[in-house]
């Protein structure tokens, strides 16, 4: 029985244990970074749609005040070609300017 070989081997399978369980902790921070990124990016999305809803609110409001036909202006803007009715979304896959968090 080679010893001095079976501890070099030993020695080897320690060595790749170490590096791969230094490398899964780093991945793991990565994916908790991302994770943190990704609930400030959600945060921060809610709060512009926020945003976005009163000034849509405001703007409709001035709109019927000066008598003017919101749906009417929306039928009438010229979308940039690249939105042809191929590409256009589905009803539903359209972003509005309501909040997609569930009232409180």
């Amino acid at each position: 029985m080679d010893i001095a070989g079976t501890k070099k081997k030993i020695q080897r399978v320690v060595k790749v244990g170490e590096e791969t369980y230094k490398k899964i902790n780093e991945v793991i921070e990565q994916v908790e970074q991302l994770q943190d990124d990704l609930a400030k990016t959600s945060e921060q999305v809610d709060h512009i749609e926020r945003e976005q809803a009163e000034q849509r609110a405001l703007l409709e409001a001035l709109a019927e005040e000066r008598g003017l036909d919101v749906a009417e202006i929306i039928d009438s803007v010229e979308y940039p070609e690249r939105l042809t009715e191929d590409d256009s979304p589905d009803a539903t896959e359209v972003a509005t300017s309501r909040p997609s968090t569930p009232e409180e």
